[in-house]
């Protein structure tokens, strides 16, 4: 875990990789003009423009955060000052130039660089939140988690941390997907509250611990037929901030 890996290893938990030459950014990075464009792509493509204004950083723990897509100075500025040891990316193997980029900043800054790829719309399966725990207790910390904007999948792994790792009870870790960090539980992302809050009406008093919850109960079939999203929610989401 406290190595880079190869560029060309980065997969999504549970997702096959992504197929050769499709996402193009997956590699080190070559030169400045190389560079140069990683940086075009991640500010205009990728919308990092947002992020330069608004990491929306966030503590989860003395030694967790959570934010959106990072940028090369921003994971500097966080290993230099806050001790940052381990990024893990939410994103899954994501072609803009931001993965180069921070690839290679984690490299300079000597941070330890993980994909644990989640869904915004799709629930996580039981072996995917098997594979969270797990990655919880191996990982290097302190640890930053982050998806592209930080608002959904950033908010469902912070729950996860807090329940699995920190001993947060459910009914407080699942305010992670909030208004407040971005999250539109009115939208198509409000399918992530619904797990929780499928927890909670089988053991109002979580008297079953979560993670046993999940690999002896939960369907996620279930809960996400049961549910249903706003149109202005879903608009917001996808059209307005378009959202991965």
């Amino acid at each position: 875990m406290n190595n880079l890996p190869d560029p060309d290893s980065l997969t999504p938990a549970g997702k096959p990789p992504t197929a050769p030459g499709k996402t193009g950014w997956n590699r080190p990075l070559t030169g400045r003009l190389d560079r140069l464009r990683a940086w075009v792509n991640m500010i205009f493509i990728d919308h990092a423009f947002f992020r330069m204004a608004y990491l929306n950083l966030h503590r989860l723990s003395a030694d967790a955060w959570r934010a959106a897509q990072p940028l090369p100075y921003q994971i500097t500025r966080l290993a230099r000052k806050k001790g940052l040891k381990s990024i893990v990316s939410l994103r899954g193997g994501q072609g803009f130039g931001s993965l180069a980029l921070e690839l290679e900043a984690c490299k300079k800054s000597g941070v330890s660089f993980e994909i644990f790829g989640l869904r915004s719309r799709a629930l996580p399966t039981a072996e995917e939140i098997l594979a969270a725990d797990k990655l919880f207790q191996e990982i290097t910390y302190p640890v930053l988690f982050h998806c592209k904007s930080g608002a959904d999948r950033a908010g469902i792994m912070s729950a996860l941390f807090l329940i699995l790792r920190e001993a947060v009870p459910v009914s407080q870790a699942k305010e992670q997907l909030s208004l407040r960090f971005g999250h539109i539980r009115q939208g198509k992302t409000g399918v992530l509250d619904a797990m929780f809050d499928a927890y909670l009406a089988d053991q109002p008093d979580e008297t079953m611990p979560f993670l046993e919850w999940t690999q002896t109960r939960y369907d996620p079939d279930a809960i996400t037929n049961a549910f249903q999203s706003g149109q202005i929610g879903a608009f917001l989401s996808d059209t307005v901030l378009r959202r991965e």
